[in-house]
This record gives C-alpha cells, sequence and structure tokens, in this order.
C-alpha cells in the first residue's frame, strides 16, 4: 500500500476496521517488549560483561578503537551509545513517517533490524566483544526508532475517548510477552544440563530466541495497520536535511507551551522509573544480599502484575481521569522508595512485596502517559511529536542513573542512592499537577475528552 493508495489521513472511521487496527497494534507491543525483558533486563549485561572479560588485558581492560574501557563498563558504554545514536535518528523518522505518511515500511525496517541484530545474538561467544556491543547498539536504537512510529499509530487508531484503554491494552500486551518469554528462557537456562547445553549456549539461544520472537509477531501489526494519505498541506515539502527538519520540528513545538510542559513533567518522573527499574537488582544483589534467582523471579513476578496494573489502572482513569490516576501513581513510586530505603537485608518476602507494588504501578503509569500525550499532538505530526516523546523516554534516561551514582559515590551507601531518586517523583508530580490538561488539549486542536 502505498501513501497515495492508502485511506486519507485521519482517524479510521468505521468501527470494526478500527477495533481490528487495534488488535493488530497491540501486538507490536507483544513482539517488542521480550526484548527489554530477557536481552537488556535480564541476561545480555552479565553475558556480555563476562565475553569482554576475557578478552580483557592483565588490568581488566579491552581497547574498542584503541580506547581502554574497563571490561565491567562496557554494556553501560553501549547502552549509552545506543541512546546517543536514537537521540539524533528519532526525530527524522517521525518527520519522515509524518511527511510521506508511510508509517508501516518504516515500521517494518526498523523492527526488523532490530530483531535481526537480537537474534544474531547468538554468534556472540568466547571473546568477541565487539560483536556484543554492536549488536547492542543496533537492536537497541532500532527499538526507539520502531517505537516512534508504533506510538504515532494512536491518535489515528482510537477515538480520543479510548486512547487510555487502547494504550493500557498495548502495555498489558508488552507485559504478557516478556512474561511469557522470561518463563522459557528460564527453564532453559535452569535445566540448560538437562538439555545438553552449556551454560553459555543457554544464554545465547535465549538472546536469540528474543530476537525471532520479535521478528515473527511483528507481522501481526504489519498485516493489520493501515498507511494513511496525507493532506497536501502536510505533504508538500519533501523531506530534506534531516537537521533542519529536527530544528522546525522544534521550533513547531514551541506553538503548544503546555503540550512541551506535559514533556518536561514526563521526562522527570519517567526518568526516576526507568533508573528503579534499572537499577534494582544492583540494589537487591549489592545492598540486600540477596541471590540472582531470587532478582530473576522479581522481574518475572513486575511482568505479570504489570499486565494487572496497566489494565487496572485504564479502568481507574475512565473514572478518574488519565491525569489524577498518573498522579496517584507517582505518590505510589514514592512510597515504594521509602519502603526500599528499610528493606532488610537478606528479606527476599519483602523484596517479592516490593517488586509486587513496582508491577502493579509500572504499567499504568507508561500507558497512561503515553495516552495523556496523544491528545496533546497536533493532527499530522503524530510521529514527529511520538519522536520528542520517544526522546523524553529513552534519550535523557542517563540522568537517573548519573544521580544514582554520584549518591552512592559520595556517600557509599546503595540505600542513599536509592532515595535519591525521590526527588525525579517529587519533582515530576509537582510538574504534572501543574499542566491543565483540557486547555492542553483544546490548544492543540484536539477534542477534548469527556475524562481526561
Amino acid at each position: 500500500m502505498t501513501a497515495d493508495t492508502a485511506e486519507p489521513e485521519g482517524r479510521t472511521a468505521d468501527p470494526a476496521d478500527r477495533k481490528r487496527e487495534q488488535r493488530g497494534w497491540y501486538f507490536y507491543d507483544f513482539a517488542c517488549s521480550v526484548y527489554s525483558t530477557s536481552v537488556v533486563t535480564v541476561f545480555l549485561g552479565p553475558y556480555l560483561t563476562a565475553v569482554a572479560k576475557k578478552a580483557a588485558d592483565t588490568e581488566g581492560f579491552v581497547h574498542p578503537l584503541g580506547i581502554p574501557v574497563r571490561a565491567g563498563s562496557l554494556f553501560a558504554y553501549a547502552v549509552s551509545a545506543s541512546i546517543v545514536i536514537a537521540v539524533l535518528l528519532m526525530p527524522l523518522v517521525g518527520a519522515a513517517a509524518d511527511r510521506t505518511g508511510r508509517k508501516k515500511p518504516i515500521l517494518a525496517a526498523a523492527a526488523y533490524v532490530g530483531a535481526a541484530a537480537t537474534t544474531a545474538m547468538f554468534f556472540l561467544e568466547g571473546d568477541r566483544y565487539l560483536l556484543g556491543a554492536f549488536l547492542l547498539i543496533v537492536a537497541n536504537a532500532s527499538l526507539s526508532v520502531s517505537t516512534v512510529v508504533y506510538n504515532a499509530y494512536l491518535p489515528q487508531i482510537a477515538e480520543p475517548d479510548e486512547r487510555d484503554a487502547v494504550s493500557s491494552r498495548g502495555w498489558a500486551f508488552g507485559y504478557t510477552s516478556g512474561a511469557l518469554m522470561l518463563v522459557l528462557n528460564l527453564v532453559l537456562y535452569s535445566q540448560h544440563d538437562a538439555f545438553g547445553l552449556s551454560e553459555g549456549t543457554a544464554v545465547r539461544i535465549c538472546l536469540a530466541s528474543a530476537g525471532l520472537w520479535w521478528g515473527a509477531f511483528t507481522l501481526v501489526p504489519l498485516r493489520r495497520l493501515r498507511d494513511r494519505r496525507m493532506e497536501p498541506a502536510v505533504r508538500e515539502h519533501a523531506v530534506g536535511s534531516g537537521w533542519k527538519q529536527l530544528v522546525a520540528t522544534l521550533r513547531d513545538m514551541r506553538r503548544y507551551p503546555l503540550t512541551l510542559s506535559f514533556l518536561a513533567a514526563y521526562l522527570i518522573y519517567n526518568d526516576g522509573v526507568q533508573t528503579v527499574i534499572s537499577q534494582a537488582s544492583i540494589y537487591g544483589s549489592e545492598e540486600l544480599k540477596l541471590e540472582q534467582t531470587t532478582l530473576i523471579t522479581a522481574v518475572l513476578l513486575v511482568q505479570v502484575l504489570a499486565v494487572a496494573g496497566a489494565l487496572g489502572m485504564g479502568r481507574l482513569a475512565r473514572t478518574y481521569g488519565a491525569k489524577r490516576t498518573v498522579l496517584a501513581s507517582l505518590a505510589v513510586w514514592t512510597l515504594i522508595l521509602a519502603a526500599g530505603y528499610f528493606l532488610p537485608a537478606g528479606a527476599p518476602v519483602a523484596f517479592f512485596c516490593l517488586a509486587a507494588a513496582i508491577g502493579l504501578v509500572l504499567g499504568g503509569s507508561q500507558a497512561l502517559s503515553r495516552s495523556l500525550f496523544s491528545h496533546l499532538v497536533p493532527r499530522g505530526k503524530e510521529a514527529e511529536y511520538f519522536a520528542a516523546y520517544e526522546m523524553s523516554d529513552r534519550g535523557l534516561s542517563w540522568l537517573g542513573p548519573l544521580v544514582f551514582g554520584l549518591a552512592y559515590q559520595l556517600t557509599g551507601s546503595y540505600r542513599d542512592a536509592i532515595i535519591s531518586l525521590v526527588i525525579f517523583f517529587l519533582v515530576g508530580f509537582v510538574l504534572l499537577a501543574r499542566v491543565p490538561v483540557r486547555q492542553a488539549v483544546a490548544a492543540a486542536g484536539n477534542p477534548v475528552p469527556a475524562r481526561i
């Protein structure tokens, strides 16, 4: 389907067609979430570090491009590099998707580049740390780029009053797939001897299986989502210089200061959310002295309960509005950090309770933030603006870990480091509370839902 033969720009009018697209849209979360769960959260960090240590010199350094890098830092540096590349690509891809109307081919390209890179991690063995770092950078950046286009479909496939529920179901699908794949991978990993596999081979199969899953289930949204023919006013400019388009996007966003105010709030509190997720395993192992099996089980618990949390908070939003529900979730996040600060060492049951609380608010706070933002995007600029949203989600996620690391460096206490993250939720709460979302929706030229 080309942009010229696609349906006109805007939301799908027929309810049956709209539901069909929504069901297809959910499956991209189902496809790509296994990468975040099994690859990034569980397996790749420790495995890539072990590979780098095999290649390290006697002082524990590897030398990519002649630069001395401590082997234990390689994973973090590769993640940072992928974020930088994604930040450069996301606004350009968003602008191209909006101006050509060809979101689906761009989604397909990004998804399959990421899935191929993840599948190729099967060949990460021995001392091939450069291969591992390269594949991680490609897969991470591809995920970010594909998510820009995926999120940009939301205003086109859901009416304003549907978006909280549709977005929440998408997150629920993602957490469901993450939990399913994690269970399968953990069975293989824990029973690798029974399958006649070495531990390293089991890990490589777990990594590659996430890529195969990502690629296979991406076929569903590609079959059901539709390209939209852009209106002449939107298409009249060909996609030219990427940097010029980026500057134009940023300048255009200044016309909607309330949308920018929401993005600022989201940037702050989401950085806190992402840091808690990324540092929870370190806190559990180093400060609470918990075993690796306990930490992996806690991740699985978060995945399972995040499904219920996303759907439950979606229901709350229909009654109380998305903004109030997100504000309530930020208050719960603050209580979680306070509880974590006082959590005793060597108490796995207490840690599981904390993981359960995280799961219940994680999916809902992310899903409702996405649906809230979809109301604040001017028509015809969905991909461009969701590129900025994705930059807030991923591109500035270095700040929270920096605060966490500095707090530990200055105090020598992971408890002080974890409680330092409260500032992100408090500031984010205040900034979001100050955004008049109904006025912001109207300013963007969109219909104001009955509950928001």
